[in-house]
């Protein structure tokens, strides 16, 4: 929080947030004038009531009191006119000035490295694109357009006051040095208890989504108590710290009421004794009522339109600080992969996700066109990180990685991914149809070519058996279908997308044995005449890989196929008759 200054008013942060505005600027200006017009047309009212008093009810005049009448009537809906447009326009822009921070911001979100996924919350990444900026449209809806506009009416009115009778005018706003303090003091209790309100959400945000997703750890391990509590605790922060903007509102307004009553009680007593004395009209006295009405309201109004803008400032810097983080891959190649040939060539690569804490370790590895290469070794041996790199989801920190011969950083990122599929251990679905998990909504993919690649693959017969068939939702992360079936989609949407180096993370890991065979038959034919790297944890499925390499704490140990390395007698020997021996107990 300390970056964020949470000032009422950051003239830096409100000039970039005009920037956005620039594409409606027309409507903007409109809304101004619109604003302006409103600052003079409340404050028009009291004149030609005090008029209408005084000519023509006082001194009884039935045609003056007549036309004054329809002035009067004529006024209040070109009031409210103005009013409804004021408010229209504001908010039109207000919400296409956030559509287009949105997408700004999800735009950058999908540009930054996975290592910035790794070290921020998703529930913080959800309160930033959705709630924050939802808070930014206020400021134009509640915020500075209408202050402008309550300033001016306020200035108008006391102008007007003073034009009207001086002693009235000091009189009525006697008490106005008292209700400046109170706002002033008012502003200060507010502006960190709203930093606080924005803070918890984010906290809120976070924990509800990290928790449901990962609701059946919480299950499975007896910790929905703990987790509760844990919830009760959070929650609590979030109650105090909006108890905490209830608490000073509670003051403030009663304070302003109250102000507002003893300007009004001396205005009777005072106007009362001078109408007695005839130095004071009844007219005037009337009018004043009413611009005492005009007076407080904007003030009191005004502690409202401070604390929209207040939450609009902070949620502005929170949104700012998401677009100015660089944690993106730079992309500033310009090689377009063509013809690929899919070679790739590991020299003396070093990597960590935090120096100096090693992951890879003079990483050498060399891929021929086609060949199909399968990695093993233990759990966190470095096996994953091999192919982030390749894919530059992750940035290696010494040597070089090449495909076909040039740097992954001199080939444009796009074409790099293009050219590069993976199938990952945990696949990911998205709450939609099959078909649109497959294509990934690409309109270029019809449905006879989905089909065609899942009776390749072998998904075609249990795709066919479900309800709709390619047109079957399944549901959240593709919670409906089984870890086996969302692998074979997997598969599928990388035998569409047809690359020319094919990636496989654990495919089979996690699966039952009808499953793995059908996927070792679907691997057969995906990774036939393409280059391919295998990461394997069922040593059964990659024997017939044309070289097999053994990672362990980093390093490459071990290289050959798979009599070569049985014979060597070495670390992949021992891996093999654990895993057999294994099976053979299960």
């Amino acid at each position: 929080m300390s970056e964020i200054t949470g000032k009422v008013f950051d003239v830096k942060i409100f000039n970039r947030i005009l920037k956005y505005v620039a594409p409606y600027r027309k409507r903007f200006y409109f809304t101004g004038l619109l604003t302006f017009m409103l600052g003079f047309l409340g404050p028009t009212r009291p004149i030609l009531v005090q008029y209408t008093l005084d000519n023509s009810i006082l001194q009884p005049n039935g045609e003056l009191l007549l036309w004054l009448t329809i002035g009067m009537i004529v006024l209040l809906i070109v009031e409210t006119i103005v009013q409804f447009y004021q408010t229209y326009m504001a908010n039109w822009v207000g919400q296409n000035v956030i559509k287009d921070l949105r997408e700004e911001t999800y735009h950058k979100i999908t540009s930054f490295k996975l290592k910035y996924f790794d070290q921020t919350p998703i529930g913080t990444m959800v309160t930033r694109v959705v709630s924050d900026i939802e808070t930014i449209a206020d400021v134009f809806s509640n915020g500075i357009l209408i202050i402008v506009g309550d300033i001016l009416k306020l200035v108008v009115v006391i102008v007007l006051m003073f034009y009207t009778d001086w002693r009235l005018a000091l009189l009525s706003l006697a008490s106005i040095p008292v209700l400046l303090i109170a706002t002033r003091m008012f502003n200060r209790a507010i502006k960190s208890a709203f930093q606080d309100v924005r803070t918890e959400v984010s906290r809120l945000n976070a924990f509800v989504q990290e928790h449901i997703t990962g609701m059946n750890i919480v299950q499975i391990f007896n910790r929905e108590r703990k987790e509760y509590e844990k919830f009760k605790v959070i929650n609590k922060k979030h109650r105090n710290a909006h108890i905490r903007t209830v608490w000073a509102n509670a003051i403030f307004f009663p304070v302003v009421e109250m102000l507002s009553a003893i300007s009004l009680a001396l205005l009777v007593w005072i106007g009362a004794k001078g109408i007695i004395d005839e130095t004071v009209t009844f007219g005037s006295m009337v009018a004043f009522i009413l611009y005492i009405h005009m007076l407080f309201r904007p003030i009191r109004q005004l502690a409202d339109r401070f604390n929209t803008l207040q939450m609009g400032m902070v949620s502005s810097e929170r949104v700012f600080k998401v677009l100015d983080t660089d944690a993106k891959i730079e992309n500033e190649g310009n090689f377009q992969l063509k013809d690929l040939k899919g070679e790739i060539n590991f020299k003396d690569v070093w990597f960590a996700y935090n120096e100096p804490e090693w992951i890879l370790r003079d990483i050498n590895l060399k891929v021929a066109p086609g060949e199909k290469v399968a990695l093993v070794g233990p759990t966190g041996a470095g096996k994953s990180s091999i192919i982030n790199l390749l894919g530059r989801f992750y940035e290696y920190q010494k040597g070089s990685v090449e495909v076909d011969g040039v740097l992954i950083q001199d080939i444009e990122l796009q074409s790099l991914r293009k050219h590069v599929g993976i199938v990952v251990q945990d696949v990911f679905l998205f709450s939609d149809t099959i078909y649109n998990n497959i294509t990934l909504n690409n309109p270029r993919i019809t449905l006879e070519e989905v089909r065609e690649a899942s009776r390749k693959v072998g998904a075609d017969d249990f795709i066919m058996k479900l309800p709709n068939n390619y047109n079957y939702e399944v549901g959240e992360r593709g919670g409906t279908l089984s870890v086996g079936q969302r692998q074979l989609l997997a598969f599928i949407r990388a035998y569409l997308y047809n690359p020319g180096i094919l990636i496989l993370d654990e495919a089979t890991s996690s699966v039952d044995t009808e499953s793995e065979e059908l996927i070792q038959s679907a691997t057969e034919k995906i990774t036939e005449n393409r280059t391919s790297i295998i990461i394997a944890h069922r040593l059964a499925t990659i024997q017939k890989a044309d070289r097999i390499m053994v990672v362990d704490d980093g390093k490459i140990v071990e290289s050959g196929n798979h009599t070569e390395l049985l014979n060597h007698n070495g670390f992949y020997k021992k891996l093999y008759d654990m895993q057999f021996a294994t099976e053979l107990t299960s």
